[in-house]
């Protein structure tokens, strides 16, 4: 099992080390990605529990939950 494992990350380490387009693409994908999930967070879903105690905050919750 150990000797399979071993094999399977060589297959796609040395494929990952040829590849010349698919970099570019793999790089493409990955800015991609950090744009949705950190830059688009940030600027559409601000923490709005931030400034409230833990009372606030359950309440809150609770009212969103039920409505």
């Amino acid at each position: 099992m150990k000797r399979l494992l071993l094999n399977i990350f060589h297959f796609y380490r040395d494929g990952f080390r040829e590849m010349t387009v698919g970099r570019t693409l793999w790089i493409i994908i990955l800015v991609k990605l950090f744009v949705f999930f950190v830059i688009l967070r940030l600027i559409f879903f601000p923490d709005q529990l931030a400034d409230m105690t833990d009372g606030e905050k359950a309440a809150t919750v609770m009212e969103q939950l039920t409505s």
